[in-house]
């Protein structure tokens, strides 16, 4: 369970010309007392070709954090239109507020930001060299895209589990009871067979490995009446639409389940803190 649970962002200057400052009006909960501070930051993707036009707008430390819900206001300066392509100056882009502990990111929330001229007559028309001034942005306030990640706070216990888990006990199991160990020593004995047929020896013994082949009167064989149409044979006496059946539930399985890490959609309550509850304000460095 995560110690710090984002409880809402709001937008607070939106729309606003592009050389606008970001202002975010972030509430969050403390479930514990926590040893650290909580880095905020912004980060403005210049180019969705490549991230080496991404721009770290702010970065901001946050604490001592008191336990309870908290508020606090994050202001971030815009861009630097210097860094970002011309061709990808207008149009839609993405900004990305995360907030790490000692390290550890563990939420992220992305917004589409739509960039266009504010008249009508540049927007048809747009000159080759972009109009700074002119342009304007809206950030996509009501549809936000969080991530959220498991770390380790303060103590071992918070850590996630390890994936795959340490199984110290399979090195106990002996040679014998391994997996695959029979399996390993019939295929042993058939490859020793077929060298000794290829040798001209133990003609007389190759049948013994042959059990279960159907012969010429189907002796040893599957009998004739397990055989469906197309020649397959019916597994315990099941039929093709109970197998088909089992088969679509199979694939079913794990549906709906969500792991670490998952996206969701969520909808910023306008106010995050709960009714009759004053949130803390923190220090911000």
């Amino acid at each position: 369970m995560s110690v710090v649970s984002l409880l809402g962002v709001n937008v607070i200057n939106n729309p606003a010309k592009f050389t606008d400052k970001y202002e975010f009006e972030i509430t969050f909960e403390c479930l514990e007392p926590l040893q650290k501070d909580l880095e905020w930051k912004l980060t403005y993707v210049g180019s969705a070709q490549s991230d080496h036009y991404d721009q770290e707008l702010d970065s901001l430390l946050v604490g001592p954090i008191p336990v309870g819900i908290n508020k606090f206001v994050f202001e971030a300066d815009p861009p630097d239109t210097k860094r970002i392509p011309i061709d990808e100056l207008l149009g839609v882009t993405v900004i990305l507020l995360t907030c790490a502990y000692d390290g550890r990111e563990f939420v992220r929330v992305g917004y589409y930001v739509n960039n266009e001229y504010e008249s009508e007559e540049l927007a048809n028309d747009p000159p080759a060299k972009p109009v700074i001034e002119k342009i304007r942005r809206n950030v996509l306030a009501n549809k936000p895209r969080v991530t959220r990640f498991a770390i380790k706070w303060d103590s071992e216990a918070s850590a996630p589990p390890e994936f795959p888990p340490e199984q110290p006990e399979a090195d106990l199991v002996a040679d014998e009871e391994e997996y695959g160990a029979e399996e390993l020593a019939e295929e042993e004995e058939l490859l020793a067979a077929e060298e000794a047929a290829a040798n001209g020896e133990g003609a007389g013994d190759r049948d013994t490995h042959m059990e279960g082949v159907e012969g010429p009167d189907g002796e040893n064989g599957v009998d004739e009446e397990d055989l469906s149409d197309e020649g397959s044979v019916d597994i315990e006496g099941e039929s093709e639409e109970e197998l088909e059946e089992y088969e679509g539930e199979v694939e079913g399985e794990g549906e709906g389940e969500a792991a670490d890490g998952d996206d969701m959609e969520v909808d910023k309550p306008e106010g995050a803190v709960g009714e009759g509850h004053k949130p803390d304000d923190v220090m911000v460095h």
